[in-house]
């Protein structure tokens, strides 16, 4: 059963906060041995790999999947499905076209003109989990924004490609789909090997693992964000207790390590969520939940919903859904991935088709970043042209910072074109 902790209960609070910190150490060391192994022996330890820890036998059935197998895949799913990924697809593609960065223009003072251009980059690899749950809702999630900002070369890793991811890739058009997971999916595409291509960038969520690689590789390539196992955090004091706790199970079967947390300042809305969550997972046959709910769930106790508040800040959810009452407070807000307003916005609605991306900081990273977006796909390049008059205006500023700094040479640049510029006009 999960567990209910007061407020005031100090050490508990901290023991929860902390889960999440200790879950990314235990992943760090194991997922270090896997990329050296990765680094160092390329298709070979690819091979091992993904025999060992995933059952798939690359040898057999290749590193790729072929174009083929796509094409077939999308044959075999049902037409009902493939009319929610277009629809959902719809909305995504808007929502990123809306956040990409936009290039522009200004002069910065006479005789100095400013300007942005924004260039995509060049290849990226898409992580799309595939264990417990293949997740076709993360390739529209990923390679869209992706698209949108026109990267091109998309590639597509999953450990045990099923025909729901392969029916995805083929609807976007992409043909670069690879069948390795975990960690060493990760350091393939980081380091590149004989097979896979090394790549600029690698998003998407994973396990504690999958998190702690990319984490690993950060100095090798680019990547989104830490996004390990899946966060909710359900603040408020007014709601339906069903909606409530619908919510938290709805995350906990993700994974075993998924945090699922409730914050009210009602006891009594407390203990009614309490007793209706084993209900629904014994109903829904979610053992996966049931287990995550007990280790990594929590209803926190506060003592008003500015405590409520403070307390989501701290926390710093992946997924935030905000009661009606709460929603009241937005402006209160300050760190989570994506947030929810109202008991009619199920974090479920954000998982598949409402249109924001479902990749999100966790761990704690929703501090510094919110989601994946178009905009984690380009680069916002500056470009400056500075006139005589401009450079001429600012003259004395550059020179005297340069001084201050020591950097004789750099006010030397300056000088040098205006003691030029004056012995021409004396020739």
């Amino acid at each position: 059963m999960i567990k209910i902790i007061r407020s005031t209960h100090k050490e508990a609070l901290e023991r929860l906060f902390a889960s999440r910190m200790q879950m990314g150490r235990e992943g760090m060391e194991t997922a270090r041995r896997i990329l050296e192994e990765v680094r160092k022996d390329g298709d070979a330890a690819l091979a091992r790999l993904a025999k060992r820890l995933d059952g798939v036998d690359l040898k057999a059935v290749g590193f790729k999947v072929s174009e083929e197998e796509i094409r077939n895949a999308a044959r075999e799913v049902p037409r009902e499905f493939m009319k929610a990924l277009r629809e959902a697809s719809v909305n995504i593609r808007r929502v990123a076209q809306r956040q990409l960065p936009r290039p522009w223009r200004m002069a910065n003072g006479k005789g100095v003109e400013i300007r942005q251009i924004v260039r995509p980059l060049e290849r990226v690899a898409c992580y799309v989990p595939g264990g417990r749950f293949p997740l076709p809702s993360t390739v529209l999630m990923s390679v869209i924004p992706a698209q949108v900002a026109g990267v091109h070369e998309i590639f597509i890793t999953t450990p045990r490609p099923s025909h729901a991811i392969l029916a995805a890739a083929n609807l976007l058009g992409v043909r670069n789909v690879y069948r390795l997971g975990g960690a060493h999916a990760i350091g393939a595409f980081a380091y590149g090997t004989k097979t896979v291509p090394r790549v600029d960038k690698i998003v998407g969520p994973g396990n504690r693992y999958v998190a702690a690689a990319k984490s690993l590789v950060a100095g090798v390539c680019g990547i989104d964000f830490v996004a390990g196992p899946t966060e909710v955090a359900v603040a408020g004091s007014t709601g339906n207790p069903r909606w409530i706790a619908a919510e938290l199970v709805a995350q906990a079967e993700h994974d075993p390590d998924a945090l699922a947390v409730f914050i009210t300042s009602s006891a009594r809305l407390a203990t009614q969520v309490q007793k209706v969550l084993d209900a629904i997972v014994k109903k829904l046959q979610v053992p996966v939940a049931q287990e995550s709910l007990a280790r990594q769930g929590a209803i926190i106790v506060a003592k008003d919903l500015a405590e409520v508040m403070r307390l989501v800040n701290r926390l710093a959810p992946e997924h935030l859904l905000l009661l009606d009452d709460a929603a009241k407070r937005l402006n209160e807000v300050q760190s989570a991935g994506s947030i929810f307003l109202g008991c009619w916005s199920p974090v479920a609605a954000g998982d598949y088709a409402s249109g924001p991306n479902h990749t999100l900081p966790t761990g704690g990273a929703a501090r510094v970043r919110g989601g994946l977006s178009s905009a984690d796909f380009v680069k916002a390049i500056t470009v400056q042209r500075l006139r005589p008059a401009g450079l001429a205006r600012l003259r004395r500023t550059i020179v005297t910072l340069a001084a201050a700094e020591g950097l004789k040479a750099h006010a030397h640049s300056i000088e040098t074109r205006f003691a030029d510029a004056s012995a021409a006009q004396g020739d």
